[in-house]
């Protein structure tokens, strides 16, 4: 498939504009294929399209969408090594990560297709009329979740495919019964444009409306913001910086129809290492942290930023390995310009700060974009006094924060900030002593690991990615995995209505077979009478 750089309205191809960005190669330097700017025209066009779509997508059943899920999934493994090959160029990621991502994103979809023939996920709840209660007669009300509308995806940086064009977001939302525009990455257009078109060329192969699907090319905040304000949009999809997402938050809490950004902005995930656990195995243990830190450059949402622990011998040995298995990483080329430079002067902002000491780092090395990984370390009292020292870097940098004592290490995780996921590394019998140490990880976190590292995220029924404000906009959703489908819809209750005009959802007779609570209890049975 040759990219020709064009936005995706619906079925149909547009380059409207003379105004164009290049794509780029952050491993070699240099400019890649032309991509033209959206016009005002392009993005209204496009609105109207998806509209219009919605009108008929929401009424198809969830077969139906299903099969347009899984029509997307073909698609994309019919693209095969071009676009293995365009992501790799256009991200500077190897290609086994790009391959292992593809198949997330292939799997995601298919998931979704899953829960769709199932059906369940709509919890319907049927209430049947009692009408000689006294002293008034209880009505009929059936409820169930329904789609919002258009949804806007912001595809991320960090993974060109399975959080990106065709990736949770714009999964679970097209499954809702919505419509997807996505705002492409700048870092990946190429990458954005191949599967774009896989999707629209699955859309028309099942028979979708024209405008279920599309994808405009724009710079920053001036296209999001556009998207964001329209009032044909309903929902918004977002992974990236907190800059971004909260400007995204603001700008959409203001419309004359405030609506939802559901904004995952990122985390530093603090480990807390309990001493049993390093005295029985330093050595692994840094090993293991070692490697998830350095990960993919470090970056991930779920990087380990914070390591947390009690000062004393076993502490000592851990970071004696930690420090020489990081100094021994390789540097490696970050996703973009933008970036690499952004984590350049975060790093360089943390050792400044007073009390912030080097433990180990990589060898600096001249190349494109080469971000080299460092861990520091600073003292729980020096932790507790400086706010900078709680923020993200993104990139494979940790900051281990040594306490004097269990009171001391409880107050520092008190005061860190919501985040994805924590992470307890500790000898099972070890924690009946730091009960209150579980808690508060808890208490900050979406997602609570034991003796594991939070790099990795498992696509399944399970999973919350999602946690407390900053790390994301609202913590009783995530964005990955079958729950991720719940921030695209509403419930909606119906009351008094004939049996032919219920959606079979809710029909006494259950024509799908489906899970409903009536009146009360869980059950598959039709409803008599």
């Amino acid at each position: 498939m040759v990219v020709q750089g064009k936005n995706i309205i619906g079925f149909s191809l547009s380059a409207a504009s003379e105004e164009f960005v290049n794509s780029y190669d952050p491993r070699e330097a240099r400019t890649l294929e032309k991509f033209y700017m959206a016009t005002k025209e392009e993005i209204e066009e496009t609105l109207q399209k998806a509209a219009k779509a919605f009108e008929v997508y929401k009424q198809f059943p969830g077969s139906k969408k299903a099969d347009f899920l899984e029509a997307i999934a073909d698609e994309i493994l019919v693209l095969d090594d071009e676009l293995v090959q365009m992501a790799v160029k256009e991200s500077g990621l190897p290609e086994a990560r790009i391959i292992g991502e593809r198949g997330r994103t292939v799997g995601q979809l298919m998931l979704f297709a899953q829960l769709l023939r199932e059906g369940s996920w709509v919890d319907a709840i049927i209430e049947t009329a009692q009408l000689a209660r006294e002293p008034l007669p209880k009505p009929d009300i059936r409820k169930m979740l329904v789609p919002v509308g258009p949804v806007v995806v912001f595809a991320a940086s960090n993974f060109p495919l399975a959080f990106s064009t065709a990736g949770g977001d714009t999964a679970s939302a097209l499954a809702a019964g919505n419509p997807v525009i996505i705002k492409a990455h700048m870092s990946h257009l190429g990458t954005n444009e191949l599967v774009a078109r896989a999707i629209a060329k699955a859309a028309q192969n099942t028979g979708m409306p024209d405008g279920v699907f599309s994808s405009l090319n724009g710079r920053g905040s001036s296209l999001g913001q556009q998207l964001v304000m329209h009032p044909v949009v309903k929902s918004v999809g977002f992974t990236g910086s907190f800059t971004g997402g909260m400007a995204l938050y603001k700008a959409a809490a203001q419309r004359e129809d405030p609506i939802p950004v559901f904004a995952e902005m990122g985390s530093v995930n603090p480990v807390i290492l309990l001493p049993g656990k390093l005295k029985a195995s330093a050595a692994e243990t840094a090993k293991q942290y070692a490697g998830s830190i350095t990960l993919g450059v470090g970056q991930f949402c779920t990087n380990p930023g914070l390591l947390l622990a009690i000062e004393g011998e076993e502490l000592k040995s851990f970071l004696e390995t930690l420090a020489s298995e990081i100094q021994e990483v390789t540097p490696a080329t970050m996703l973009n310009e933008g970036i690499w430079k952004s984590y350049q002067s975060g790093k360089v902002k943390v050792l400044e700060q007073i009390g912030v000491t080097l433990l180990g780092a990589g060898a600096e090395q001249e190349g494109n974009h080469l971000g080299s990984a460092a861990v520091a370390q600073v003292s729980g009292e020096d932790f507790l006094d400086n706010p900078n020292l709680h923020e993200e870097v993104f990139g494979p940098f940790s900051l281990v924060v040594k306490c004097t004592d269990k009171e001391q290490l409880l107050k520092v995780i008190r005061t860190i900030k919501g985040q994805l996921t924590s992470t307890i590394m500790a000898e099972p019998g070890e924690l009946e002593d730091y009960q209150d140490i579980v808690r508060a990880a808890s208490d900050v976190a979406g997602r609570l690991l034991f003796n594991g590292v939070p790099t990795g995220v498992e696509v399944c029924h399970a999973m919350q990615h999602g946690g407390p404000f900053p790390s994301s906009t609202d913590s009783r959703f995530t964005s990955v995995g079958t729950d991720a489908i719940k921030r695209f819809v509403r419930p909606l209750a119906l009351q008094g209505f004939p049996e032919e005009m219920l959606p079979d959802e809710v029909k006494n007779s259950n024509p799908l077979g489906i899970w409903r609570k009536v009146n009360g209890e869980l059950t598959r049975d039709a409803i008599n009478g």
